[in-house]
């Protein structure tokens, strides 16, 4: 058994509610105390990852001009960039906290997404 089990439908079920708790976490938990730039990521990131989704090609991809395949670097490159941010922008105790969590979960969803299926003529 593969432990690459996330699918691109699993994957899109995903995507709607870890966009919205980008944006309303921030609000939530307060976060900002060491930097504004650790509220404003966050919501700012939501927003990007809800227009994303939108625009992926997934079944819960309203207007599908974009690849999965590119959703999920851009998706890995925020995980990367969430990982990064308590040292690039001096976050610390909540705020470091919430981006390396988040920024693991990220990268491990997309570790364990699995490989897109190929058409054989």
């Amino acid at each position: 058994m593969s432990l690459r089990f996330v699918t691109r439908s699993v994957h899109a079920y995903l995507d709607y509610p870890v966009a919205v708790a980008l944006m309303v976490l921030p609000f939530v938990l307060g976060l900002g105390q060491s930097n504004p730039m650790a509220f404003w990521l966050s919501v700012v990131t939501g927003i990007a990852a809800f227009v994303l989704t939108v625009l992926t090609d997934h079944h819960l991809g309203i207007w599908r001009v974009l690849s999965y395949k590119f959703h999920q670097a851009v998706d890995l490159l925020v995980g990367v960039t969430f990982l990064l941010a308590p040292s690039l922008f001096g976050f610390s105790g909540l705020d470091a906290l919430f981006y390396w969590v988040n920024g693991a979960a990220v990268v491990v969803v997309i570790s364990l997404s699995a490989p897109e299926r190929s058409a054989v003529a």
